[in-house]
């Protein structure tokens, strides 16, 4: 047996490409900035309307009692001043709780949304910090260009890379992202981004267990919080000096490729740019899995139709993509929130029996109404061959469901088909006035009126938005 070699090698090459897009890549796309702008929005309306939820309030804070920090980040909501790290994860976990944030959808999916935890708990804190000592702070138009930077290493890694297959959840991709750009921010080269990022793919990655039966629970929906909140860490830990590992991809035996993908180099197919963010899905209508969001439009299409004569469905007939089949086709119970709001069948029984899907639909009050279950039980998933192609086509990302009711009495309604949700690039024009029309509602669930109109007036006049300091921002989103 030969001993190994102790030769210390270059960085691979994914992780410098990497580095060098974060530190040196200009952004020029005016729709990439246009879009990360309503991101912003969309997600700090996400944010401040999972306060209305105690699963998701009685994390936030420190995580050890009375420990907060003058001149710390905020929370957005809130009155607390906290140190970065735990500032990130409070930020993440009130994006990402009710699945209502921005979405991206390859081989791998996710939420690039889920790096503004990170992003601005740390370009608060640096603001602060700043200020305190008579600097500038940075803009929110700093935050936006964070955010497409995010958004674009996350993205572009999941095109081709499909980390569920093996049980990683894509929280991994967050991490990754978070990391790179906070590494920046701090004030790290390429060097240090090139230790950072090799620090995040070490570490062991979160499972996908808690996202799927018998298992799915509320970590799903603090795990992101987690994952940017672990990249702001270790962004902190490269800027004090800690090593990287440069073939912690490549290494035989024990790097990242060959412990889970049996030695297969991760594919990258597209140069980094600012084409993620530029595609981004948004979740304007329902908060729900996003595999589901056609399906849930078809069954309100329907509702008119079916609403009275649900006990006489015989049989309820879907077609969904194979991601749908895999992520959110569950029969049996539903045990709680986070299991029902990633069960297809359930959502589209809440659509065909009320004619809405709101967050409130996935509680335990709604829940216990017999005919959900009822409906459940008639219904019929697969996939369709031309959905899942259609899915998969780089030129389409369609995200397609069908829905056809059959009667007892031998009627049926027409099949009603719908490829693109809302939110989706084809929809942007459609799409645009009711993602205002969601921050303004998601506004007057934590603000007295005349702070709500006086955020959504800021939100409209882009232009003033984009130069106002990020403090100024995080401080009218306190409480």
């Amino acid at each position: 047996m030969t001993a190994e070699s102790n030769v210390r090698p270059d960085f691979d090459p994914e992780i410098v490409a990497i580095a060098n897009y974060v530190s040196n890549f200009n952004i020029i796309s005016e729709v990439a900035y246009e879009t990360a702008y309503y991101c912003l929005m969309d997600s700090i309306g996400c944010a401040l309307l999972a306060h209305r939820f105690p699963e998701c309030t009685k994390l936030l804070g420190p995580i050890v009692p009375h420990d907060t920090l003058m001149n710390g980040a905020r929370v957005i909501g809130t009155q607390f001043e906290l140190n970065p790290v735990t500032a990130a994860f409070n930020n993440g976990a009130l994006i990402r709780w009710l699945d209502y944030n921005d979405t991206w959808l390859a081989a791998e999916w996710g939420h690039p949304s889920d790096n503004l935890g990170g992003i601005l708990a740390v370009c608060d804190y640096i603001s602060r910090q700043n200020l305190a000592t008579g600097k500038a702070p940075l803009t929110v138009y700093d935050v936006l260009t964070a955010m497409i930077k995010a958004y674009e290493i996350q993205g572009i890694l999941a095109l081709e890379n499909s980390f569920n297959r093996v049980g990683l959840d894509h929280v991994i991709l967050v991490k990754l992202a978070t990391t790179s750009v906070i590494t920046h921010l701090l004030g790290g080269n390429v060097d240090t981004l090139c230790n950072a990022i090799s620090l995040a793919l070490l570490d062991g990655q979160s499972l996908r267990t808690y996202r799927h039966a018998p298992n799915t629970g509320s970590r799903k929906s603090w795990a992101a919080g987690d994952a940017t909140s672990r990249g702001v860490f270790l962004a902190l830990l490269a800027l004090k000096g800690e090593m990287g590992y440069p073939s912690v991809l490549s290494a035989k035996t024990w790097g990242f490729c060959d412990i889970y993908f049996d030695g297969q180099p991760l594919k990258i197919t597209r140069d980094y740019t600012s084409y993620v963010m530029e595609n981004i899905l948004f979740k304007i209508a329902y908060p729900a899995e996003f595999h589901g969001q056609t399906a849930v439009e078809c069954a309100l299409k329907l509702h008119d139709k079916v609403k009275n004569k649900l006990p006489d469905i015989e049989k309820i007939e879907i077609k969904t993509q194979e991601s749908a089949v895999r992520i959110i086709n569950k029969q049996g119970p539903l045990h709680n929130a986070a299991d029902r709001d990633h069960s297809l069948q359930y959502m589209i029984a809440i659509g065909l029996i009320y004619g809405e899907l709101t967050s409130d639909h996935y509680e335990d009050g709604i829940a216990t109404n017999p005919l959900i279950d009822e409906l459940r039980t008639k219904m019929q998933v697969r996939e369709e061959q031309a959905f899942t192609k259609d899915y998969l086509d780089s030129q389409k990302r369609s995200i397609a469901n069908s829905i056809q009711i059959f009667f007892k009495d031998g009627t049926s309604t027409e099949e009603v088909r719908i490829d693109y949700p809302l939110g989706h690039k084809q929809r942007r024009q459609e799409g645009i006035p009711l993602l205002r029309k969601k921050f303004k509602n998601n506004l007057a669930t934590r603000f007295p009126k005349e702070r709500a109109k006086n955020l959504e007036q800021i939100f409209e006049d882009k232009t003033s938005l984009l130069t106002m300091p990020i403090t100024d921002l995080m401080n009218l989103l306190t409480i």
